[in-house]
């Protein structure tokens, strides 16, 4: 039965039903987590109506404070609203699962094949179509998310502070937070943006409410499955084998990823590059061009990593399995920290609800959000359309400038008839990013 405000008991729901709708999400989950968000809002909220609006703005703002992929996140805390452990375990490995194998894919063709033309003009098509599908998924978040003119002004503040000044996220969410517990006390017009229960949602299920007894229960089972593959591979192997190395890594990057992939990028890349050697100067743009496009969230790009660090120090292996190997371990290890980031947190979140000086706090934080979300883009644009990007640094000052003469035409162009497709002719993303990518792999392999 429905509840009155259309929403869909979770009893109603068939784990059957459940799972074709989580793989579903899975697929369409391109162009990073505005747009993996966006995929979630549309199915879950608006056609399936699983849940709703309020619920829905709640649980995202809590995965937005959380270290690691937010998207991913997300759908492991909706999956265990609406069927428990088990739906958030079906959620959330499923959103990962089709970015996994096509990154592993990718990983081979780039190891094995990285001379081959039609190789290279793959990653120089998906790369526009991609820049054009994060644009629209930023005007989509922003049109939910800035309601009124405070909002935009934080959203403003936010970027200048992330772009310009290279704030840690961290700071900015925890001023966001500030600004709107503080807006909402004051003007509360203005923040009073997510708003508590409505009345006429259901009652909250046994299995969501808190207890130290399950908290407990989850922290042993999550930290254990977290770390004792690490212990085995040291005694193993040993503490500088290449595989605890990455283990060990990618387990403190799992806790200071916040911000999504983009906030941790050029921490990973210099560590990777210059500490560990597992890879050569560039390669992390083409492995975030990877995650970029190809289902699941973007922090996937670790995976490349891994990948690329022990096929180059795969020992007695064969390389392409060191690789392999070490694609399980550092996704692993990535993803293990999600889920138990919800299932501890999750319980106490909603029982906050209800909470009118954490909402106020919330908005000021998804407010701001939408400003880190347009330094990503920027970002991105900018290393997709120019060969060259100086960081120049003027005391707090820091600008990236991108030098014009190595303006690539024919990826502006592409990037252009992207954008005409989505905002204009309205073309569905999956058929605007084939589209794009094949018209890409053709110029590069015809005209070169």
């Amino acid at each position: 039965m429905d509840s009155p405000s259309g929403q869909h008991s979770s009893q109603d729901i068939a784990l059957r039903e459940a799972f074709r709708t989580w793989l579903r999400v899975a697929l369409y989950s391109f162009g990073g987590p505005a747009a993996q968000i966006s995929v979630m809002h549309r199915i879950l909220v608006d056609e399936k109506q699983w849940i709703s609006e309020n619920r829905f703005l709640h649980a995202l703002n809590y995965c937005m404070l959380l270290p690691g992929p937010e998207a991913q996140q997300l759908a492991t805390y909706i999956g265990w609203l609406l069927h428990r452990t088990l739906g958030g375990l079906m959620a959330g490995i499923l959103f990962v699962l089709p970015g996994f194998i096509a990154i592993l894919a990718l990983s081979v063709l780039y190891s094995g094949f990285s001379g081959v033309g039609w190789v290279e003009a793959l990653f120089f098509g998906l790369k526009p179509a991609v820049l054009a599908i994060v644009l629209q998924a930023l005007f989509r978040v922003a049109g939910r998310a800035l309601r009124n003119r405070a909002m935009y002004a934080l959203a403003g503040l936010a970027f200048v502070a992330i772009f310009f000044f290279n704030v840690p996220f961290p700071a900015i969410i925890v001023s966001a937070a500030l600004v709107g517990y503080l807006g909402g006390r004051l003007r509360p017009d203005l923040f009073h943006v997510i708003r508590g229960p409505e009345v006429d949602e259901p009652e909250p299920a046994a299995h969501t409410r808190p207890s130290l007894g399950r908290a407990v229960k989850v922290s042993v089972i999550f930290l254990s499955l977290w770390f004792v593959p690490l212990i085995i591979l040291a005694g193993l192997l040993g503490p500088d084998s290449v595989y605890v190395q990455e283990g060990v890594f990618f387990s403190k990057a799992a806790v200071v990823t916040f911000g999504g992939a983009y906030a941790v990028l050029a921490y990973i890349a210099q560590q990777a590059v210059d500490v560990y050697g597992w890879l050569k100067p560039g390669e992390m743009l083409d492995g975030l061009g990877m995650a970029e496009t190809t289902p699941g969230p973007l922090i996937q790009v670790v995976q490349f990593v891994g990948f690329m660090g022990a096929y180059r120090h795969a020992g007695a292996l064969d390389p392409m399995t060191a690789g392999i190997l070490a694609s399980f371990l550092v996704t692993w290890v990535t993803f293990v920290p999600c889920f138990l980031w919800i299932f501890l947190g999750a319980p106490y979140v909603e029982a906050l609800r209800g909470n009118q000086a954490l909402s106020t706090a919330l908005s000021g934080i998804t407010a701001a959000v939408v400003g880190v979300i347009l330094n990503l883009a920027l970002w991105f644009g900018l290393h997709t359309l120019f060969a060259n990007v100086q960081d120049k640094q003027l005391g707090y000052l820091h600008l990236a400038l991108p030098e014009w003469a190595t303006l690539d035409p024919a990826a502006l162009a592409l990037s252009m008839l992207a954008v005409i497709a989505l905002f204009r002719l309205r073309w569905p993303m999956l058929r605007t990013l084939f589209s794009i990518t094949l018209l890409g792999m053709a110029y590069r392999l015809l005209v070169g």
